[in-house]
This record gives C-alpha cells, structure tokens and sequence, in this order.
C-alpha cells in the first residue's frame, strides 16, 4: 500500500514538472521577443547593405575591372548568395533547428565580412589606383582569389541567415489565420519597413564613408555593425520560443510520392473522409492546424489509401506505404505554389544590374547639393528605399482600410493581387529608366561628351529619382507579397524552405541576369556595344531597358495565367473558424 502510495507521489510529481515545463514553454516568445530578432536583422542587414550597395564602385575604381566584369561579380555574388539559404533552410527544418542555423550562419558571416575588409585595408591585395580609367593595371589572379573567397564565406553565412531570421521572429507569434486578421498591424509590413532603415542608413552612411574618408572604415563599420547583431541575438535567447524541427520535409515528400506510386494501381475513394488520416502523427507539423484534401493531383490521392493491416492501432504505419492526407497535402501545397513562384524569376532577372547601372549613371551626372558636398552615387538607391518606407506605412494605414471597405478582405487585397500590381509597377520602372537614360545620353552628345568617360554630363542627378522611387513602390507590393505569399500557402514545417524558395527565384534571376548581360555584350557590337566597358556615354543603355520591359511584359502575362487558375490552400482552422462564425450569426439572429 505504502509503495503504491509513493508511485502515486511519484507520478503527481512528474506531472507537476510537466505542466510547470508547459507553462514555461508558453511564456515563451511573443511580442516581447520579436524586438531582439528584428534588431539582429536589422544590423544584419546594415551590414550586408553596408558591403554590397557600393560593390560596383569597389570593383571598378579600387580593382580597376571592367563595368561588364564588375556588374556580373555583384550578380553572380547575389545569385550564389541566393543559393545557399535552400540549403540552410534544408538544415535548419530538418535537424539543426532556425537558432542554430543563425547562428552559425551569422559566424561565418562575420568571418567574410572581416576577410573582405582586409582586402580593402591591405595594399597588396589591390591594384595601383587609376583615375584616369584608361589603360588601368586590373586585379591580379591573386587578388581576385582573395576576394572570391570573402564573398565566398559572405554567401555560405547569409545561407544560414536569410531563411530563417524572419520565419524565427515569426515562431514567436501567433500566426494562425484567427490571430492574424484580428491583428490591427502586419507582421510582413513591419518586418521589411525595419529592414528599409537599415537600408537607408547604410546606403546614406556607410556609402558616404567609403567615397569620401576610406574604404577600410567603409567596410569596417559593417563588419562591427554584424559583431553587435551576434551579440544582440545572443542576449536575446532566454526569451525565445524554439520550435523543434519536424524532421526531413524532403523525406516526408519522398514518403508520399513513393507510396503514391507503389499504390498506382489502386482507385481512390470518392468520399475523401475515407482516406488515411492521423491527428496523433501529424501533431508536430500541423501545429497551426491540418490541411484539408483538395482535388487538385488527385494521383497522389493514392498514397493515402487504406489496405488491409497498414495503419491499425496494433500496426505503427510504415511512411514509405502510406501518407496521411496533411502529408499528402503538403506536397500539393508546395506544388501548386511553384508556377507562381517562378514568375519572381524574371522579375530579379529585370532588375539584377539595375543598382549596379544605376550607380555608374549618377557617377556621369551633376551630383553637388553644394559647393562643398555632393551626393555618392550608390547613395542614390535611398530613394528606392524611403519610397518603400513611406509606402509601406501609407499602405497599411490607409489602402488597406480603403480597399477593403470594397473587398471585404482583411488584407484588403489578396497576396496575388498585391503581386500583381507589384509587377506593374516594375514594368513601369524599366520604361522610364530607358527614358531617363535616352535623355542623359542626348545631353552628353549635345555637349560633345560622348568622347570623354570622366565628364560630369551636365544633367541633374535627381532625374534617376522617379525610377528609384517607382522601383521602392513595386518592392511594396511585389517583394512583401512574395514573401506573405510564400509564408502563407507553405505548409507550416517547410516555411523556411519556402522562405528559401524566395531566394532560390532571386539567385536564378541573377544568374539568367548575368547571362544576358553578358551576351548583350557580346553581340551588340564593338563600337556601338549596348554595354561598353569603360565609357557609358557611348554605350545604348536605354536599348537594354526596352529589352528587359518586354521580358517583364511576358512575365507580366504568364503571372496572371498562374493566379487566374491558383487555388488557396484550405485549413482545417479555418473551416473551424467559419463554423463558429456562422453559429455566432445565428446565436446572434
């Protein structure tokens, strides 16, 4: 009796422990961890900004490359540095986990940004200036290898980071449908407005530094800057809410299309109710709630179907021969997201050199405020951002109400929608930067300029400020979206592979980038080349802006294709939600 007494203490013990774990666990997270992650992407991206905004300058004037050489360097940079964060995400969703992948990710990082440094710092490991720009000694094998292998470690660092800060500082709220509409702000709204002033400061800033004091406090600020953000994340720690990852999604999709096919020959039930789910298995990736069957790949259907002895009480499924529908349904998810994802391909494709060309034209045109000041050309990218900045407020505080009195959407528009009209505005950017340029290229040749790659053409430098600021609205509505989109119809465990997703569409749009830059070059013609090396007053770059609007203008077509036939995944949480609403009317009536 008395040892039957202590068993029982013992259990009521255990269970105490577990409910005082549980509760701790749910004090975890919200709103009041969010401001460390959002600092620590913050200085992230100061830092990242910091190096990159200004990198055609360095590689043109301090490595003495050519304008064509340069600019592919910066996109395959942004096309490598796109790459690894799939991986990173792989990493992180299927055993590391999104802390360790940050911080991990923010080491090496660091480790980049103070090699890159060093070759700014280092003599040696640069050319002899040339301000001249003709006949320049460029950088030598050796220096080049030093600085591939910076932006090297820069790109295998930012893999760690890129998908999993912001899927992380959204782990720690609530971001089920219910909480997200009752919300009076948007998470995606705020996290990129803090990202815009990060961006500004270092396009503005830092930028100023490297062109006018020296390029080693330049890219040394940054590479502090990175130090503070580790340091910050760190303090931070004890606050947050560490979601477990769910194991492989590679394998969890592996599984369903395996036992999909061994069970090709089996006939799917027309009543859905009847295929092979459990809440039991599912619980850990369907947090925020299971996805429900939809007709769409119906095939797949098969790996759900129910024989004799697979999945009883007494009989654990085998995942390799049969799938629960919410397995099932997250690779339909994933599936039917791809079409509209690859439109983002093209538009990072449209505007993968447009930063680098829009730097070398402020470069050529009146730049002084005053006698004393004038502003650096890669500084000139701020009025993108702070267009996005102020957009992005105006957006949320007044569209949105607005357009929903009409919609009824709590969003006020849908994330297709909103991408849409994003594309639009990007179509509308590359329409007046061929403009602008044909009007820049017209001053030039009226005074006699074309000749001289150092003149200052007599043209204000504020007429590239309506492309930016077009560009900044595009952002607002194109890059957000993407990113609400993906966030939202990726099946909860494989957030941050869709989050890699976004930057897989940004690393082949520099890619393909770089690849028709680089035969624009090199089949437009020597003496009158599209893209020269050294002198963009001889050049047509207008040419090339009226080539990348048609692109745009057949991207532009295929997206609305894929929306028009896109279906929005459905959860069981909504369905639930929708229920209570209509019990809540008829209460109510």
């Amino acid at each position: 009796m008395e040892s039957q007494d202590n068993k029982k203490s013992h259990e009521e013990k255990q269970e105490e422990v577990k409910i005082k774990g549980d509760d701790k666990r749910k004090k975890l997270g919200g709103i009041k961890a969010t401001p460390f992650i959002l600092a620590t992407e913050i200085f992230d991206r100061f830092s990242t900004i910091g190096f990159h905004a200004n990198m055609i300058t360095y590689l043109t004037q301090q490595l003495n490359l050519p304008l064509v050489r340069a600019s592919n360097i910066v996109s395959n940079f942004d096309g490598t540095s796109s790459l690894t964060p799939l991986i990173g995400a792989l990493i992180a969703d299927s055993f590391a986990g999104r802390f360790w992948a940050i911080i991990v990710g923010s080491i090496i990082f660091e480790l980049g940004l103070i090699s890159f440094t060093t070759t700014a710092l280092l003599k040696s490991l640069h050319p002899p200036p040339c301000p001249t720009l003709v006949d320049c000694k460029e950088a030598s094998n050796f220096q080049l290898s030093t600085l591939y292998l910076s932006l090297l470690l820069l790109a295998i660092g930012l893999g760690g980071t890129r998908p999993c800060v912001m899927t992380y500082a959204a782990d720690q709220l609530d971001m089920s449908k219910s909480s997200v509409e009752s919300r009076s702000w948007n998470f995606f709204n705020w996290y990129y407005f803090s990202l815009g002033l990060a961006r500004v400061t270092a396009v503005s800033v830092v930028v100023y530094i490297q062109d006018n004091v020296s390029w080693g406090w330049g890219l040394g600020i940054p590479t502090i800057a990175m130090g503070i953000a580790f340091i910050v994340f760190l303090a931070g720690s004890p606050l947050y809410k560490k979601v477990k990852p769910g194991g492989s999604p590679l394998v969890r999709v592996t599984q369903v299309i395996v036992s999909a096919i061994r069970k090709r020959k089996a006939v799917a039930p027309e009543d859905s109710s009847l295929l092979y789910q459990n809440k039991e298995l599912d619980a850990a990736i369907s947090v925020h709630g299971r996805l429900l069957h939809t007709p769409q790949f119906k095939w797949l259907d098969k790996a759900a179907v129910m024989k004799d002895g697979e999945a009883t009480d007494s009989n654990p499924p085998n995942p390799w021969k049969i799938a629960t529908v919410h397995r099932v349904e997250e690779l339909k998810s994933f599936l039917r997201l791809l079409p509209v994802w690859a439109a983002g391909i093209l538009l990072v494709t449209a505007n993968s050199h447009s930063g680098s060309f829009n730097t070398q034209q402020a470069w050529t045109m009146k730049r002084h405020l005053s006698n004393s000041f004038q502003i650096p050309p890669a500084s000139m990218s701020a009025f993108a951002i702070l267009t996005g900045m102020i957009g992005l407020v105006l957006y949320e505080r007044l569209f949105v109400p607005f357009v929903r009195r009409f919609t009824g959407t709590p969003a006020g528009i849908t994330y297709l929608q909103r991408m849409g009209i994003g594309l639009i505005f990007n179509i509308l950017t590359s329409i007046v930067s061929a403009l602008v340029e044909k009007k820049r290229r017209t001053v030039a040749e009226h005074h006699n300029l074309l000749d001289n790659p150092k003149a200052i053409v007599p043209i204000s430098v504020f007429w590239l400020v309506p492309q930016l600021s077009l560009h900044g609205i595009s952002e607002i509505f194109m890059t957000v979206g993407q990113l609400e989109f993906l966030y939202d119809q990726s099946p909860e465990s494989m957030r941050s592979i869709a989050l890699g997703l976004f930057w897989i569409a940004n690393s082949m749009g520099n890619y393909l980038g770089t690849f028709m830059v680089s035969l624009v070059h090199k089949y437009t013609g020597h003496k009158n080349n599209w893209l020269p090396d050294r002198n963009l007053n001889r050049g047509k770059l207008d040419y090339y802006y009226w080539l990348v609007t048609g692109i745009q203008l057949v991207n532009f077509v295929y997206f609305v294709i894929c929306a028009w036939f896109y279906n929005y995944k459905p959860l069981e949480e909504d369905m639930e939600a929708d229920f209570k609403a209509s019990e809540d009317g008829a209460a109510g009536n």
